[in-house]
């Protein structure tokens, strides 16, 4: 496969100070776009994915009239990140 360009993007010499005084060492202009874009698409994939099932559930609210008490939801919520902190404590 072959690869693509990013075009490049004109910036205030500030900018252009700021990333380069938070490179790390030996890492490119190059590395941090790549990796900075890859992040951005990322997030947005998720946010996308979020606004979708927002979007459902309020169709499904809508069509059935039922829905789960907020204290259910923060319960199920809480529970998660407590896992979550136990798994990566180990």
């Amino acid at each position: 496969m072959k690869t693509a360009v990013i075009p490049q993007v004109r910036v205030e010499p500030e900018l252009r100070a700021d990333l380069d005084a938070v490179l790390h060492p030996g890492e490119t202009l190059t590395e941090f776009v790549e990796a900075s874009v890859r992040r951005a698409i990322e997030f947005r994939r998720v946010q996308t994915d979020f606004a979708a099932r927002c979007d459902a559930s309020l169709a499904a609210y809508e069509r059935s009239g039922v829905s789960r008490p907020a204290e259910a939801v923060l319960d199920k919520l809480e529970a998660k990140v407590a896992a979550r902190l136990k798994q990566l404590s180990k």
